[in-house]
């Protein structure tokens, strides 16, 4: 009999601490919600990752700047990146901030940035940012600096076909004979 009264007051306790922790759990969600949607917190994004909020707080501390992007279409959004950033993180940030954007609008959509960079670059102060190894302080680029896309086409190094197009074409030509 003893021993069935410890199993049930051990169940009971279990309960409770189940309990306890699902209502702690749910402050703390609440909490975060809050705090989420206080208007000082609106750069922080909805899921912060851990790398989002240290990139944030390093923007408080002077050690990171905020970019604005323009679009073709005129609208804009920011980016936050590090003082040492180089043109290839600003376009990961642009890729990533621009799917979240997607994301939340449409839900997910697939975006070809291979085809996005091949077609378009960004500018800023009128200079093409072109070199993705070059920090983006050598191009002036600050904090609550603006760049924008531009259409852009690479010139081709070489205006010869490369091997493979000849051969196809070749190759073509030697079946109409």
């Amino acid at each position: 009999m003893e021993g069935s009264e410890n199993e049930a007051e051990g169940e009971v306790r279990a309960i409770r601490d189940y309990e306890g922790e699902n209502a702690k759990r749910a402050r703390l969600n609440s909490t975060v919600t809050a705090m989420l949607e206080d208007p000082i917190l609106s750069d922080v994004p909805k899921n912060p990752t851990l790398s989002d909020v240290d990139t944030l707080i390093c923007l408080e501390l002077g050690s990171a700047m905020r970019i604005s992007v323009l679009k073709l279409d005129s609208s804009s959004f920011d980016v936050v990146l590090m003082n040492s950033a180089t043109l290839k993180d600003l376009k990961v940030a642009i890729k990533k901030k621009v799917s979240e954007m997607e994301e939340s609008k449409m839900g997910h959509r697939q975006i070809s940035w291979k085809h996005v960079w091949a077609n378009y670059c960004l500018l800023f102060q009128n200079e093409k940012l072109l070199d993705e190894s070059a920090p983006l302080q050598d191009f002036g680029i600050r904090n609550n600096s603006q760049v924008q896309f531009i259409p852009f086409i690479a010139a081709r190094q070489s205006k010869k076909h490369t091997r493979r197009k000849k051969h196809r074409f070749f190759h073509g030509l030697n079946k109409l004979s």
